[in-house]
This record gives C-alpha cells, structure tokens and sequence, in this order.
C-alpha cells in the first residue's frame, strides 16, 4: 500500500512466478502496489523518489502511524477479498486498526509444527529461497553478491558462516506477520543495525540485492545441540513501522513465538555453519530454477546434515 494521492504510470512490471509447495505447480505473486513498487524502483523519477523519501525511517514512520488509526480500519475487508485471506484461521475478527489486522494471532493449531529433533521449520508464513553454499551460491543480482560480513558487520561471525547456508524467508503483505523459532536452544543477545527502509521485493530486487546489507535488521543466535549456533535474522523494509521481539527468555522453543513485523513487506534469514543442514530437496531444486517456494511457519525446510 502506497499513500493514494500519488499518481502512477501504467506500466508493466516482469511478473513473480513462485512454485506452489502443496501442489508443485508454477503461480503468479499477486502483489500489493505493484505499480508503485515497479515505478519507485525503476522509473528515474520514481527512484529520485524512493532516495529522498520512500527509503527513509520518515515515510515509514509516517504510515505506519496511519495503519495504527480507527480510520485504517476501513482498508481491511477490501484487503481481504482482494487477496482472498482465510480470515478462518484468525483468533479474531474485529479490529480496530489495519496494523491491528496485519499483526493477527492464528488460532492454536493452525500451523502444524514439525517437532522432530533432527528438523528445521520454516520460522514464518511467506515464500524461501535456499543456498546449501553461501560462498558458492548465485545469489548475485547485477554484479552485486550478497555480502555476509556488510550483512552482520562482524569479520569473525562472516568467516564461520561464509561456506555455511542460507534460507531467505519472504513476507509480503498478505502474509501472517508473526515469526517463530526454527530450533531449540539457547539464546544469545540481540544484536541491532540501523538502516535504511528499501523493499524487499523482488521488484526491488531485482535492481539491488544489497538492500538485506542495507535496510535496518536485527539478529540473535540460536545455540542447539544438532544444528551448532543458528542465525536468525530479522529485516525490516518499505513501510515495517517496526521489528517487535515479544520473546525475552534464555531458551528458545522451535514454534513458539519469537516477535512480529508491524506494517509492511519483510524478510528472515536463517544462517547455517557448514556442514549442519541438509536442505529439502525442492527448496533448493526451486531456488536453482529462480523460484520462490510458497511456504508455512512449522513446514520441514530442512534436516541434520547426513540423515
């Protein structure tokens, strides 16, 4: 969603093709504010735009503070009937806010969760890519590879992942914005990044993957006996009023609940040392064919590496 009173040329951006996990088949992304997206990021007066405003802590905060008003609360059934949302899995149907909507609970039960001590589960609701090889792996978008020591700012956390792997969750707006652990274990501090506030759209991606290196992030450490220390990583993005950690224990359980995104498009990444996972087959059959996997929070990504 994009402030109404701007204006945007017609125009027609690549489409998101995306395989269906349940049912394998190929689907086109139905994204909220293509235009706008496609015009910001590749238009010269839409990226003018997106340099002095759009990236900006600013326009963020600015509509994230619309989404919190009564007013708000009027986009929300168009929202739903557009993207066609099962409003059967909410805890509840009355809301006062559209951010109150977007930060939604699932019922109990909602999302089966893979609880085999040898298993990695998706930590949210959106669609993955997988790199089994953070060193070797085409994650390069016009000459620009994703870059692990901009992307944690620690030299000695880069060079124990550098040959590890990778799993990109992305939630785009439809999505349920809660994230949850994908493993046990015990919790390190979190560390925090200021930056910048870009899409993580592939519309956007499209045109500079640094933006993960870019936009505001946090992360923490997950120490489990199976897996070593796992990164899991939270960004930010266009319209993300904020990163809420609703988790403040020691000791994480896969499932539970770890935080949410308020407002907006936003990303996860999981971070593996070498050796640990070993990647499901199709997630990384899709990545190599430049498809995104659909996927749910609790689905089986990945297994301990040799099983």
């Amino acid at each position: 969603m994009v402030v109404s009173f701007v204006v945007f040329p017609r125009q027609n951006p690549k489409p998101i093709h995306y395989v269906d996990r349940a049912t394998g088949q190929i689907k086109t992304e139905k994204v909220v504010s293509e235009r706008a997206l496609y015009w910001l990021y590749n238009n010269p007066l839409g990226k003018l735009t997106l340099q002095a405003l759009m990236k900006r802590k600013i326009a963020t905060e600015f509509y994230g503070w619309l989404m919190h008003t009564h007013w708000s609360a009027r986009k929300i059934e168009p929202f739903i009937k557009t993207y066609h949302i099962d409003t059967n899995l909410f805890q509840k149907q009355d809301y006062h806010s559209f951010n109150d909507f977007f930060i939604r609970k699932l019922k109990p039960g909602a999302r089966k969760i893979d609880t085999a001590l040898n298993v990695v589960v998706s930590p949210a609701d959106g669609k993955v890519f997988a790199f089994k090889d953070i060193a070797g792996q085409s994650f390069i978008v016009k000459g620009y590879q994703f870059n692990l020591k901009s992307f944690l700012q620690n030299d000695s956390l880069a060079k124990i992942y550098r040959d590890g792997s990778l799993l990109l969750f992305r939630l785009c707006p439809t999505d349920y914005h809660r994230f949850h652990f994908p493993v046990s274990g015990e919790l390190s501090k979190i560390i925090k990044i200021k930056g910048d506030y870009y899409s993580v759209n592939p519309i956007a991606l499209r045109q500079r993957i640094k933006i993960f290196c870019e936009n505001k992030r946090e992360y923490q450490t997950i120490n489990n006996p199976v897996f070593g220390n796992v990164i899991m990583a939270e960004i930010g993005a266009t319209m993300v009023g904020s990163i809420v950690q609703t988790f403040h224990g020691n000791e994480a359980v896969k499932g539970a609940e770890s935080g949410y995104f308020q407002f907006g498009g936003s990303s996860i990444i999981l971070l593996f040392q070498p050796g640990k996972i070993k990647i499901d087959p199709d997630l990384i059959r899709n990545t190599q064919d430049h498809l995104e996997t659909s996927i749910e929070m609790g689905e089986h990504v990945a297994t301990r590496h040799n099983q």
